[in-house]
Formats: C-alpha cells, sequence, structure tokens
C-alpha cells in the first residue's frame, strides 16, 4: 500500500501523521507511519483507517518501555499520544482525578500536589505516562499498602480494534458488556484497546513522611542470641542475608506500626544489601523510630532518615561485568531486566533464587524490590552473552515456580537473548486469555505477538 493512501486517510481524518524515523521502533520493528492523535475521537479515527486498510498499530505515550515485551508481529503505525497531555481534570473535593493517556505521571503528581492530594503510586521508571503504566501494569513500593495502578483505577476510556469509543466507570459513551475495562485492559500491553485516559481514586499528600534503613552484611559465621519482639522471638542465629530477612520482615508488614511500604537493595551477591522501610502519615517521625528499635534488634546499622535512599523506587542498576565485552554478536548491550513474583510464605527465595541461578549461569545479578508485597525486579549486565541469560532465566525459574507459587517474567532481553527464551513462562490463563482477544480483536490489529502466547 502507498504510504500515501494512508497518510491522506488519515489527515482527511483530522489527524497528524508522519514517516516513522529513527527511534520510532517497536522492540527492534520499525512502523511505516506515526499518527499523533490528540483525543479519543481522533485514536478512533485512526483505528478506521487501519481496519479499512488491514494495518497493525502500536500505542505509545513516553516511549520508555516500548523495548519491554515481544516483538510486534507487524508494526505498520505508531500510535503516539504525546499529544493528548492535556491538564488533569482534578475534582479535589470528590478525591478523583481524570488524565489523558499522554499525560506523564509526574506531570500529574505536581499538578494533584497544587490540590494537596496524590495519586499513591510510585512508578519506576521517569517519564511514564498514564497510558504506560496501565498498559505494563508497572507498580513500585507502595502497592503494598495502596494496591496497583489496577486497584487505583475507577474509569477508563478506550478505543477497540474497530475504532469503536469504549467506556468503562462513570457516564458512558457504550459499555461493553461483561467486562470491567479498566482490569482487563491494566497489564494488557496495549493488545486489546488504546488507553485514551483514565480516572484515579486519590488520597491526600501525607502529613510527613520517614524511612528506616538498615544493612544486612555479607554472611558470617558467628551465632548471634535471638532477639525479642512484644514476646515474638526472630530467630537470628544465622546470619546470612536469607535468614536475617526472613526473620524481622513478617515483624515489619504486621506490625500495628502500619509502614507503607518495605524495600531491599542487594546490588551484588558478594556484599550486603539495604533495606528500607517507609512510614507515612501521622507520628511517621515517632512510629519510624519504634521500627528501627524492631529493625535493629536483627540487622545492623538501623537509622530513621527523612529522606529515602537514592535507589528508592527505581528499577535495579545492572552489575558491572567481570571482564570485557564477549565477542561481536555475544551480547548487544541492551537491557536485561526480569521480574519475580512470589507467594510470602517463601519470602527468602524471592531474592536468594535470582542470586543462586545468576552462580549457576556464570553471571552477576542484581536484585530490588518489595519484601513486603513479594515482588522484585532483577538486572544482568547488558553484555551478558545471550546463551548466558537463557540458562538464568531457566534456572532462575526452575528455583521460583516450584508448585506453580512463584513467576518469573523477561520485561527486556536484547534480541539474540530473548530468541533463546521464553519471556512470559507457563501461564494458565492463557486459554482464557486468547478468547478475550479474539473477542476485542479478532482481526490481531492491535500490537500482535506483543503479550504472552503470541496474543
Amino acid at each position: 500500500m502507498a504510504a500515501r493512501d494512508v497518510g491522506d486517510a488519515l489527515e482527511a481524518a483530522g489527524v497528524a501523521v508522519r514517516a516513522a524515523g529513527d527511534g520510532d521502533e517497536v522492540a527492534g520493528v520499525r512502523p511505516r507511519w506515526v499518527a499523533l492523535p490528540e483525543s479519543a475521537e481522533e485514536i478512533a479515527a485512526v483505528m478506521r483507517v487501519c481496519a479499512a486498510h488491514d494495518l497493525a498499530a502500536v500505542a505509545t505515550g513516553g516511549g520508555t518501555k516500548l523495548h519491554w515485551g515481544a516483538p510486534p508481529d507487524r508494526c505498520d503505525v505508531l500510535v503516539d499520544l504525546c499529544c493528548m497531555n492535556r491538564p488533569p481534570e482534578h475534582a479535589a473535593g470528590d478525591l478523583v482525578v481524570r488524565a489523558q493517556a499522554g499525560v506523564t505521571v509526574e506531570a500529574l503528581a505536581r499538578a494533584l500536589a497544587e490540590g494537596g492530594q496524590e495519586l499513591a503510586l510510585d512508578v519506576p521508571v521517569p517519564g511514564t505516562t498514564v497510558g504506560g503504566l496501565l498498559a505494563t501494569g508497572i507498580a513500585g513500593p507502595r502497592r503494598f499498602r495502596h494496591g496497583t495502578a489496577r486497584d487505583l483505577l475507577i474509569g477508563v476510556t478506550v478505543v477497540l480494534a474497530d475504532g469503536t469509543i469504549a467506556k468503562s466507570g462513570g457516564k458512558v459513551v457504550k459499555n461493553v458488556a461483561g467486562y470491567d475495562l479498566g482490569k482487563l485492559f491494566t497489564g494488557s500491553y496495549g493488545t486489546l484497546g488504546i488507553i485514551a485516559d483514565a480516572t484515579f481514586r486519590l488520597h491526600p499528600l501525607p502529613a510527613a513522611r520517614a524511612w528506616v534503613t538498615a544493612t544486612v552484611e555479607r554472611p558470617v559465621t558467628e551465632t548471634v542470641e535471638p532477639y525479642v519482639y512484644e514476646g515474638r522471638t526472630l530467630d537470628t542465629t544465622s546470619t546470612d542475608v536469607a535468614a536475617s530477612l526472613s526473620a524481622v520482615i513478617p515483624a515489619v508488614t504486621e506490625s500495628p506500626l502500619e509502614p507503607s511500604a518495605v524495600e531491599m537493595d542487594w546490588p551484588d551477591a558478594e556484599g550486603p544489601c539495604t533495606v528500607a522501610v517507609l512510614v507515612e502519615g501521622a507520628a511517621a517521625a515517632e512510629r519510624a523510630k519504634a521500627l528501627c528499635a524492631l529493625i535493629g534488634g536483627a540487622l545492623s546499622d538501623a537509622q530513621v532518615t527523612e529522606e529515602p535512599p537514592p535507589w528508592w523506587g527505581r528499577l535495579p542498576e545492572p552489575p558491572a561485568p567481570d571482564g570485557p565485552p564477549g565477542p561481536l554478536g555475544e551480547g548487544d548491550g541492551g537491557e536485561i531486566l526480569l521480574e519475580v513474583r512470589n507467594i510470602p510464605s517463601r519470602l527468602a527465595g524471592s531474592f536468594v533464587g535470582p542470586l543462586t541461578a545468576a552462580r549457576e549461569a556464570g553471571v552477576r545479578a542484581a536484585v530490588r524490590g518489595s519484601l513486603a508485597s513479594h515482588v522484585f525486579h532483577v538486572a544482568l549486565p547488558p553484555d551478558t552473552e545471550p546463551r548466558r541469560v537463557a540458562a538464568f532465566t531457566g534456572g532462575l525459574r526452575a528455583h521460583m515456580e516450584t508448585d506453580g507459587d512463584g513467576r518469573v517474567v523477561v520485561l527486556a532481553a536484547p534480541q539474540e537473548a530473548a530468541r533463546r527464551l521464553d519471556r512470559w513462562g507457563h501461564v494458565g490463563a492463557l486459554p482464557l486469555m486468547r478468547r478475550v482477544k479474539e473477542r476485542f480483536d479478532p482481526d490481531r490489529r492491535l500490537s500482535p505477538g506483543r503479550f504472552l502466547g503470541g496474543i
């Protein structure tokens, strides 16, 4: 099809369009056109053109996570929502905000702060837009106290593959009977529809915040007396990292002192890791001091600070490689990032598993994430050989997915490494997800192949 035909059709619909160029690739796949809609109606016009000309479309906002997920089977039109960034509609009295998909989370936070409110989410990738936040389902430390974007979402406007505008929550243009669109579209990587705007439930800005930080040193052999807190014995007779954290973290998360987040940063298995606990709201400093007393009995160097550690709320930085890069083609320098989830009873395995798998695969790994929500991210050096990335992923799944409790997802990997592994692992609900995809996008026009199982 001639580029002019599509360009003319989009321009006739009132949508700005340009030829794709450098930087428009989606996981290495370059589109032919970039459309720049400014409203849900213009997104619908783009999708009607795609339907008429049998084109596949992928949506983007800030472009910060376009390399996440699998490459699309085809990508003709990149629907860039950067122009959908009007000031949010903030109903402060109702603790509700409605924002277009192209608004960045940072801009939204600034607007809400003027009214003394916040969207209680920590987004670990700077520049993330509202649409990207929902499409990838990413969340930060405070998911433990406030939930994820999916939990705070109360309304959404989406454009379906045929150009239909559908709304869930609030006054509707058209409902899709039987589906909660917000929950369904969150984390779907744009494979069911394009998010145009979202409405969230808000929280007042906390009166104060305080962090408790502590260090877990490298394993030692000496014996330490058990520590007792409010009649509960914290077994610290084994002072390796896993035992120390497994002993103290349940006491922290179940404490009436109500921490908002409990995070860990372990940049290298050969060194110490840092634990940080966030306390928010009334008497934050006093509650933090009480938590400091609790943690300090099991971990060393516990202290209260008014500022978070520099790594707080960010994805892990990959460790430096042990030696020079491998031969040409062995490691292409792309980001290598995995997400690990586990159940509370297997807390220690959530962060020890990646380090054990790294030793077995002969790679170095950095682990960072939530000791309270049991969600961790693992980064490998960008020049790690593809065969070692695959070995590490397989070994990690062997450690984590016993009895179906844990899950390992490869969020980002260089193309050569990605070809050697399964990004998503086993998902029991895949047949149902395929049926949902068929219902919403029977012609596979929206981000085809980006999600698990090639959806």
